[in-house]
């Protein structure tokens, strides 16, 4: 057998991640790779971590990213504040709550599960009943941005609410940095994960975390071992460290650290405030043109992501007929619901670069086609014009 090159083709992205890659970033991953020690990529190293501590609003010295995608950012906080015997309050409103759970339970901690419906925000007055209840937790663990749902919760709230009773926070903000406010300084939160292919529109495969100095001090206070060798902070800071001599710790995936740099220049270039008001310009728009085709969201709209929005299907539609349909007929992506909702939402992704109004365009059209080739006759041009009259 003879295998040829990969060419694949080109792809509108509007599920929940990756999203479309600027053509900047995507020159920037191909120019000269450089030795993972070299002095000048070591420069460009310390550039990244102020670039993070700008996307997270951090002044943490503990700021990097994780050579491995954003479950390794959600391991690596887990594995270097839980110990065994702990017991962690893990807020479940979606899948990603889920595996916080399993995180801990790896960990030899005791998960204090506290259930919100899919599709709903973590409500901070149960959060503070269950930590009354439970005077002995160490850590408040919760998805600031729950990429299966959409919903956004108030991380500020949650945070304070960790403080308040002496625990640690660990927030997942994977699909919301970049996309929505996401204060780590200012809400005082403990350990922060996110991931370089939703909002900031790079290739998979980075984690950016940050650390507080109250979560640098319960790693270095450990009894017990990181039980991860790859992801304990404590030997990954000899190679992230400040200036001087770096350790060698693993051989750092170069050229994407080239496209995440790219990233953050472009997010810097543009403002973190003006990246938000886009994301809520563009679902704003997105709302307009969804509802007009009849289409409504699972998320109210006070808690609802601009990044990522989940809609119910339509009675009628056959939810993978109309994903196929979108990729053979638009190039264009939507992503399946998963867990409780699999079958019964999509979830279509304004992240990054994929936020733009002609994405919005052509994904009202094909939707539109979708619809009309199942029976459902749609109006493609009144959709679009409601979507574009949001911007005027």
């Amino acid at each position: 057998m003879t295998i040829s090159s990969f060419h694949p083709p080109r792809r509108t992205l509007m599920g929940p991640g990756p999203s479309d890659v600027h053509p900047r970033i995507l020159e920037a991953l191909g120019r000269p790779t450089l030795g993972h020690l070299d002095p000048l990529f070591v420069g460009m190293m310390d550039e990244t971590k102020a670039l993070l501590k700008y996307a997270f609003q951090t002044s943490n010295e503990l700021t990097l990213p994780i050579s491995a995608p954003g479950s390794a950012g959600m391991e690596a906080c887990f594995v270097n504040l839980v110990e065994p015997g702990d017991k962690v309050l893990v807020c479940v409103n979606g899948v990603f709550g889920n595996r916080m759970i399993e995180n801990v339970t790896r960990c030899g901690a005791t998960a204090v599960r506290l259930d919100f419906a899919w599709g709903t925000a973590v409500e901070p007055a149960a959060v503070e009943a269950a930590l009354k209840e439970h005077g002995d937790i160490k850590i408040l663990a919760f998805v600031h941005a729950e990429t299966s749902t959409g919903a956004l919760s108030d991380a500020k709230i949650l945070c304070g609410l960790a403080k308040q009773y002496k625990a640690l926070s660990i927030v997942d903000a994977v699909t919301s940095m970049g996309g929505v406010p996401l204060m780590v300084d200012e809400w005082q939160a403990d350990a922060v994960y996110s991931g370089s292919q939703k909002c900031l529109s790079c290739t998979p495969g980075l984690s950016p975390v940050t650390f507080s100095d109250a979560a640098v001090a319960a790693i270095k206070g450990r009894k017990h071992p990181v039980q991860s060798w790859f992801l304990d902070m404590n030997l990954i800071l000899g190679y992230w460290g400040e200036g001087g001599k770096r350790a060698y710790h693993h051989t750092a995936p170069v050229n994407a650290l080239y496209g995440l740099h790219e990233s953050l220049v472009m997010l810097q270039e543009e403002g973190l405030e003006n990246a938000w008001q886009r994301h809520a310009s563009m679902h704003k728009a997105l709302a307009a043109g969804l509802e007009t085709l009849g289409i409504r969201f699972v998320v109210d709209a006070d808690h609802r992501l601009p990044q990522l929005n989940s809609v119910y299907i339509p009675e009628g539609i056959d939810d993978a007929t109309t994903r196929q349909y979108l990729l053979a007929k638009y190039d264009l992506e939507i992503g399946a619901g998963l867990g409780d909702l699999a079958g019964k939402v999509w979830r279509i992704g304004l992240m990054g670069y994929s936020a733009r109004i002609e994405n919005i365009s052509l994904l009202l059209k094909a939707l539109a086609a979708a619809m009309g080739e199942q029976g459902i006759a749609c109006d493609a041009a009144k959709a679009v014009a409601a979507a574009e009259a949001t911007l005027v």
